[in-house]
């Protein structure tokens, strides 16, 4: 294998954990010795894959560090009264702005091989899933789709928004409360019917049924997470 062969897979590994919100707007790049130690290749071959992101302008240089390109402040969402409810509320509520036009943009400009990778990712969910897990592949599956609707302010402000969901405490507590657990077992299974339908959307490039399905999805969850968890 060529070392420029190299090179390239170390590229779209890394620019694979950027897009899906792994290493998030703002985060340390691992410095090249940790990489060559993970991927068990050669100091130089890293270097020419960092060469390439920093190219591509989704990583910088920041003194003697990389880090992953940051060009919008970090979302804050402020509760008040209920502060979990009031959370969720607010939290939602600026999904239902975003998600719905960014998803629809994205199931119109992807390409075969991004359908097909949706397609793969939904294949993976199983209705007996833990809520940890679903969650991961949760995020990953609403990243992956919003990184191809081709606008990378709008990527990284997406990606912020789902910071909020999926590193909050308050959220963390409704759903891992253990009176609520027979709920929210209902709400996974719930979510992944919807996957579904967005998945099929995403597929057959119908960015006015993504829009329905998308909608659909948030105001479900909001539904479940407001007035069903305790």
């Amino acid at each position: 294998m060529s070392r420029r062969t190299v090179s390239t897979q170390i590229r779209e590994q890394l620019l694979q954990r950027i897009t899906t919100g792994e290493l998030a707007p703002g985060a340390r790049i691992p410095s090249e010795r940790e990489l060559s130690d993970q991927f068990r290749v050669a100091r130089t071959s890293v270097r020419e894959a960092i060469q390439g992101l920093l190219s591509l302008g989704v990583i910088e240089r920041r003194g003697n560090r990389t880090c992953v390109a940051e060009h919008l402040p970090d979302v804050s969402v402020e509760p008040n009264g209920d502060r979990r409810k009031s959370f969720v509320r607010e939290l939602f509520e600026t999904r239902r702005v975003l998600e719905g036009p960014v998803f629809a943009l994205a199931t119109e400009r992807a390409d075969d091989s991004a359908r097909a990778a949706v397609a793969a990712l939904m294949d993976r969910f199983a209705d007996d899933l833990e809520i940890d897990e679903f969650r991961r592949l949760d995020r990953e599956f609403h990243t992956t789709i919003a990184s191809h609707c081709g606008n990378p302010l709008l990527i990284e402000l997406y990606g912020k928004v789902l910071d909020q969901l999926f590193r909050s405490h308050d959220f963390d507590t409704l759903l891992s409360d253990e009176q609520n657990r027979s709920e929210v077992t209902r709400i996974v299974a719930g979510a992944i019917d919807d996957h579904r339908r967005i998945a099929a959307a995403f597929e057959v490039g119908d960015a006015e049924a993504m829009t329905a399905a998308t909608i659909r999805h948030i105001d479900s969850i909001e539904h479940s997470m407001v007035d069903d968890l305790r």
